[in-house]
């Protein structure tokens, strides 16, 4: 019996990609082959030279729609099979090539928050909830605002064989955040971007919308980030690279400032567990510095490092890349 294969792919829109996504129906057997689609009516075409094509990157199952059916990651390509000039996915193609004997491990914790009748879900008309505080992981109806969203979410992700590592409520009403990870500079951009669209689809259901703007609420409210933990062999196995990690994303500090997400001045201020945009920090425990360094891997001398300047509207596979090619070529 023929299958569903629901093709997902990045758009044109700047500052910020989003999501699109269309259903092929595919002969029983068969792999779902290489489709394409209107680019016109994506912000990647003129109208008159409109076709881009859809090159299937990753093939998993569908928890939505069950059976046989799959959702299929794609990256764009031009009818000449060149790379489209909005694909970021070859740059961790790239830099996973050029630095894949280091063995880079990524752990992407994507936060995001819930909208419903245009304000943050639980938000009362017209007002402001109680202040930041019992949030934070919290529990009860007097906290939390979507919870069956998450549910649903992380269930789809396990069933999808995603490696979703954990989920929890954030220190804004209405906000939350999942972890992807660990997985190579490659697969945790596929990987997350596929839990970003069924985390849209799901959401869909509840008549919710889940959102990744980095300053939902302006004023004393945290913003939304996607904190980025890394490590390599060599760091998983001794300090001494952890240092020479953070120094090296130091040196280039700005670049990777201006690559981290659209809007990131309005979220690192140096309020709200931010470091100011502008400045770069690193320290043990330190959440208010650009990199943190867990204190266990202070006190057993080895592990990772936590990247605290990544937007939630980051690009994974722009973020992914850019830390394998500055660290890694400091640890060569």
């Amino acid at each position: 019996m023929p299958y569903r294969a629901e093709y997902i792919w990045q758009d044109g829109r700047k500052p910020t990609s989003l999501l699109r996504s269309k259903t092929k129906i595919v002969p029983d057997g068969a792999e779902p082959p290489i489709w394409g689609f209107d680019g016109s009516s994506t912000e990647q075409a003129p109208g008159d030279n409109s076709d881009c094509v859809l090159r299937p990157v990753k093939v998993v199952s569908d928890p939505i729609r069950g059976g046989d059916d799959k959702l299929v990651m794609c990256d764009v390509l031009n009818p000449d099979m060149t790379p489209h000039e909005t694909n970021t996915r070859v740059l961790a193609v790239e830099a996973e090539e050029m630095y894949g004997d280091q063995e880079p491990w990524f752990g992407l914790e994507q936060e995001y928050t819930f909208y419903k009748d245009g304000r943050p879900h639980g938000w009362p008309i017209g007002g402001f909830p109680a202040p930041q505080g019992g949030y934070y992981c919290g529990v009860g109806a007097d906290e939390i605002w979507g919870r069956d969203v998450v549910e649903d979410h992380t269930w789809a992700c396990m069933e999808a064989g995603l490696d979703i590592s954990g989920t929890n409520a954030e220190v804004m009403i209405g906000q939350w955040e999942f972890q992807i990870g660990p997985a190579g500079t490659v697969d945790v951009g596929d990987q997350l971007w596929l839990a970003r669209w069924l985390l849209y689809r799901i959401a869909e259901d509840y008549d919710i919308s889940a959102t990744l703007n980095p300053k939902p609420v302006k004023g004393d409210w945290n913003g939304a980030g996607m904190h980025t933990n890394f490590s390599t062999k060599a760091m998983r196995e001794s300090y001494e690279p952890i240092i020479a990690a953070c120094e090296a994303l130091g040196e280039k500090a700005q670049e990777h400032v201006k690559h981290y997400g659209a809007g990131i001045e309005d979220r690192l201020t140096g309020l709200h567990e931010t470091a100011p945009w502008s400045e770069y920090s690193y320290g043990v425990s330190d959440r208010g510095a650009s990199v943190r360094i867990p204190w266990q891997v202070a006190r057993d001398q080895k592990g990772y490092i936590e990247d605290r300047r990544p937007n939630a509207n980051a690009d994974p596979y722009v973020v992914a890349s850019m830390m394998v090619n500055t660290i890694c070529s400091k640890l060569a």
